[in-house]
């Protein structure tokens, strides 16, 4: 459920001395609304496939751990791609860069609707994580530039709740998609509206170029980057089907992310123009926001992952249900997110951090006394309880992070907060089903051993079943089937339960930083 503040959210362009007016009117109306459609298509699908994962992985063939490729191969390729969005700006300008992103965006979603296998709709959501890097900066970049100096805040109200709106939708209309349509129009619907929003951005803004200068690129440093986070994240979305390290070729991944990683380090260390500027972490701040950062987005994450695929798999609901199940949280950040801004210019980051903190706990606590008769009632009060975590988590963690970073090191770390955030993201995702289905079969061996053949609740069980008309083969298969759901049942509280207690123990490593306040604005997306 991957991602602002009085910084960018990731690398922006170079500021402008004495740029053209701001737009007014029916122009800045128009304009403002197709740069926030920009922010909203991409962060929606972050979250759109969540809940449809079950639907693509029954109509393709494949397993459900293996769907979750559709997730994580786009968080990824996000993730990586956002390093190289402050060059891209600096280079070609934040227009062009935007509308292009955009319009590659668009294309990419089109071959995702069309893919024929999931290693071509694999393929393709690389490619559609890989081009959407700049939108979201690109979009808050050029909402301040379009509005008036003191109508900024609005700019900014309008980039956060699109941020937050998506993440509601996403669920709900991937859900409803998936139920009454077909999956494939989860990706087709970004064509019209990513058309709309290059076309009604590019008329007006083209003339508005920002500034460009010719600026190196750190070719190597890239590549690395891209060799070692793809060898891990091929690693451990293929681990469970090749029997981990039992199978050469996950060995072969491990060595290659490990040198990678250890190649990459050194190269960007000594580095004139990094593409990861990993002197960051000298700031304790910086680097203790970003674990507790990383950690807890992950479990958020994952979190939202798990919960429909436990609801539809094992559950009995259907996409849009469990869909609306998620969206209770987002409606409550919206809600709340304004009042926890204005709060945390007079309170201190660490505070308002600690009690999302606390609220993810809770809402996970919540979760872990889930029973097999559980109610959608039931279901929604822990999601209402994490909507306030969501309010002011990211808010809170980007400021504790990027306090006392100097100006222009800023974007630099805000990108690499970014980049860090959205690859805990991608790997929690792929771990998440692989964690969930271990521990479900630990906990079927233990029910098999404690209900044998002859034990008397497993034969008054299948003897109930025989009674309303089933054979004995039928009635031993559907008892069996209740005890696998049980298996699992207990395996999603156990993952909750861990998840709550992770973010309790992330509490302490807030309050190893130093006091940060923020200055106000708007919150990265909660993808």
């Amino acid at each position: 459920m991957a991602d602002p503040d009085t910084s960018p959210a990731a690398p922006a362009a170079p500021a402008q001395p004495a740029g053209p007016a701001p737009l007014t009117g029916v122009t800045l109306g128009v304009t403002a609304i197709a740069l926030a459609l920009g922010t909203f298509m991409q962060v929606l699908d972050s979250t759109i496939a969540n809940v449809s994962i079950n639907t693509i992985s029954g109509n393709l063939g494949v397993s459900t751990s293996q769907g979750t490729w559709v997730i994580t191969s786009f968080a990824v390729a996000n993730g990586v791609s956002v390093p190289l969005t402050g060059w891209l700006m600096g280079r070609y300008g934040v227009v062009k860069t935007f509308v292009v992103s955009v319009l590659l965006f668009t294309i990419a979603s089109f071959l995702c609707g069309i893919s024929w296998s999931l290693t071509s709709l694999i393929g393709f959501r690389l490619l559609q994580g890989l081009v959407s890097g700049p939108m979201i900066p690109g979009s808050q970049a050029l909402l301040i530039m379009i509005f008036p100096p003191h109508k900024r805040g609005t700019a900014l109200a309008i980039w956060s709740m699109t941020t937050l709106v998506a993440p509601i939708c996403g669920p709900i209309l991937g859900g409803y998609i998936s139920d009454n349509i077909a999956w494939p129009w989860i990706f087709l619907i970004n064509v019209p509206v990513g058309l709309i929003c290059a076309f009604f951005c590019w008329r007006p803004l083209a003339s508005r170029e920002t500034p460009t200068r010719k600026v190196p690129i750190d070719t190597t440093g890239f590549m690395l980057l891209l060799i070692w986070v793809g060898a891990l994240q091929v690693m451990l979305d293929t681990g469970k089907e090749a029997d981990w390290f039992n199978s050469p070729a996950i060995v072969v991944e491990l060595v290659i992310a490990i040198v990678g990683f250890i190649a990459w380090v050194i190269w960007e260390l000594g580095e004139k123009h990094p593409i990861v500027d990993l002197s960051l972490f000298k700031s304790k701040n910086f680097a203790l926001g970003t674990l507790a950062f990383c950690l807890g987005y992950a479990v958020f994450f994952g979190s939202n992952l798990l919960q429909p695929l436990w609801l539809q798999t094992r559950m009995g609901y259907i996409a849009t249900w469990a869909g609306l199940v998620a969206a209770p949280s987002g409606v409550v950040a919206v809600i709340l997110t304004p009042f926890a801004a204005r709060l945390m210019q007079k309170v201190d980051a660490r505070w308002t951090a600690s009690v999302s903190m606390a609220a993810f706990a809770l809402s996970f606590f919540m979760r872990s006394e889930f029973t097999p008769d559980v109610d959608f009632k039931a279901l929604v009060w822990p999601m209402l309880v994490q909507g306030v975590a969501m309010s002011t988590f990211f808010l809170s963690m980007v400021t504790i992070s990027l306090n006392g970073i100097a100006p222009h090191q800023l974007p630099s770390a805000s990108g690499l907060s970014n980049f860090s955030r959205i690859t805990a993201g991608s790997f929690a995702a792929s771990l998440v089903t692989t964690i969930w289905d271990r521990s479900e079969s630990l906990h079927q061996t233990r029910l098999a051993e404690t209900m044998g053949s002859n034990d008397p609740a497993w034969l008054a069980a299948v003897e109930r079943m025989q009674a309303v008309g089933l054979s004995h083969a039928q009635a031993v298969g559907a008892a069996t089937s209740q005890v696998v759901n049980q298996a699992y049942l207990l395996a999603t509280v156990d993952f909750f339960r861990a998840s709550a207690w992770l973010a309790v123990l992330l509490i302490p490593c807030i309050w190893l930083t130093n006091k940060a306040m923020s200055g106000g604005g708007a919150p990265p997306p909660a993808d």
